[in-house]
This record gives structure tokens, C-alpha cells and sequence, in this order.
């Protein structure tokens, strides 16, 4: 499209989309920037929390009140509150690894350098949802036997009659299938539409500020741009923790139903 009474020549713009998440190969490896995240995001949470306790004492100082902070929030927010407090304790270790895991990859994505949330890719996040459905039916299981739970999962208590034909499938396709694809979806549409609307803002910004004519237009236009890039940015680092929350929150809701003694 050649420059008309709007200045902007698109050929010249490179507009964001999904092709912007496939990064190359590392010096031409099959290692990729989200892998190396990945790996790093273990060693930071490692090292940050051997950081916070090597040197506990009754009295805590500011890193172990946060490491103990953060682990109370899981614990008893969103565990305890959820499973309940007969059974709660032995899946703490595995919700607070995967709040902690999914919020250091989440906020990846606003660390300058690094700027990219892994769990826009769904790969990533669709193996959290499928360990979470490990979880929750291995545990089902073990309390109530295979029979057992899948009744568990599909038989509402208290309905009986010819309406179960209709809701025993409905039961376990939204109990058993959905909810793996559903926890995959969601953590990874907003972390992948997040950071889509950042990049668009902070390319807009630049093309505007120094290719756009005339620059009268442009520069005003681009510096409305850049600020948006930063509140996107801010309002980004809320979605984060909320989809971690939410994330773990929901792996614990489905733990509980499924130890839990009626559906």
C-alpha cells in the first residue's frame, strides 16, 4: 500500500502476532528462550527460598517473612480454605510449587531483557493442567476405588431417575475431560493477549515516534503509544498473579472434589 493523506505505509510496520512467540534456536540450537526460562525459573525459586530459610529464626527477617508469607497465602488461602483442614496438608507441597512456578515464568514477562512470559506457550501450560489431572484423579481413585470415583464424578448425589442418562455423560465430560483444557486455556490466553497488546503498543510507539509522517502526528501519537505500553505493562503484572491464583486455586478445588465423600 503505497503513502496516502494518512502517512502510515504498512509494509513498513510489522504487525505483532502469534508468529512473535516462536523464537529461534539459541546460537542455532534446538535450545529455545522459553526452555532456558523454564530451567531458570527452577533455579530462581530454588535458590530464592534456600535464601529465605538457611538462616530461620523464631524472630524472621525480611526474606524468610517473605518466603513465609508467600507459603501461608498457599497453604491457608487457598488449601486449607479449599480442601479442608483434614486433608489439605500433604498437597501443600505441590500447590505452593505450582504457584510459585507459574507466577516466577508468568512475570518473566516484564523483567527487562528477559521479557517473555513462558506461559505463553501452551505447551507449558498444557503440561501443568495434565499434572494436575494426574493429581487429582490418582488421588480420587486411591479414596474411592476406580467404580468408585468415577460414580464419584458423575453421579450427582441425590438425583436419581431417567435424568441421569442425560447428565451422567455431561458429568464426566465436564469433570474428567473439560477441566485439563480448560486450565490450559486460560492461563495461556492471557499471558499470550497480554503480552500481544505490550508488544503492539511498544512497536506502535517506536514506528510512530521515529518512521511515522508527518512527525507532528507521529511523535504525539507514538508518546500516547508508550504510555499505554507501561499501563498495559502495569495492569499485565496483576493478571499474573491472578492467573497464578487462579490456576492453583482451581487445582486445589479439584483435588478437594475429588477426595471429597459426595459430589
Amino acid at each position: 500500500m503505497s503513502s496516502l493523506s494518512v502517512g502510515i505505509r504498512t509494509e513498513e510496520f510489522h504487525t505483532p502476532g502469534p508468529a512473535d512467540f516462536n523464537l529461534p534456536g539459541i546460537f542455532d540450537s534446538a535450545v529455545t528462550k522459553p526452555m532456558v526460562l523454564v530451567v531458570l525459573s527452577g533455579v530462581i525459586a530454588f535458590g530464592l527460598f534456600y535464601a529465605m530459610s538457611r538462616k530461620s529464626a523464631v524472630v524472621p527477617g525480611r526474606l524468610q517473612f517473605a518466603g513465609e508469607y508467600v507459603y501461608d497465602f498457599v497453604r491457608n488461602s487457598i488449601a486449607r480454605d479449599t480442601i479442608g483442614s483434614h486433608d489439605y496438608m500433604r498437597f501443600v507441597p505441590y500447590l505452593f510449587t505450582l504457584f510459585l512456578f507459574i507466577l516466577i515464568n508468568n512475570f518473566f514477562g516484564i523483567i527487562p531483557v528477559i521479557q517473555f512470559p513462558t506461559m505463553s506457550h501452551i505447551g507449558y501450560t498444557t503440561a501443568l493442567a495434565l499434572l494436575t489431572w494426574l493429581v487429582y484423579n490418582g488421588v480420587g481413585i486411591r479414596k474411592h476405588g476406580f467404580f468408585g470415583y468415577l460414580k464419584h464424578q458423575t453421579v450427582p448425589t441425590g438425583i436419581t431417575g431417567p435424568i441421569l442418562i442425560a447428565l451422567v455423560p455431561l458429568e464426566f465430560f465436564s469433570n474428567i475431560i473439560v477441566r485439563p483444557f480448560t486450565l490450559a486455556l486460560r492461563l495461556f490466553a492471557t499471558m499470550f493477549a497480554g503480552h500481544l497488546l505490550v508488544i503492539l503498543f511498544s512497536l506502535g510507539a517506536e514506528y510512530l515516534i521515529l518512521h511515522y509522517e508527518p512527525h507532528i502526528v507521529g511523535v504525539p501519537a507514538g508518546t500516547v503509544s508508550f504510555i499505554l505500553a507501561i499501563g498495559v505493562s502495569f495492569l499485565d503484572m496483576l493478571v499474573m498473579f491472578l492467573q497464578a491464583y487462579v490456576f492453583t486455586l482451581l487445582s486445589a478445588m479439584y483435588i478437594g472434589t475429588a477426595i471429597a465423600d459426595e459430589h
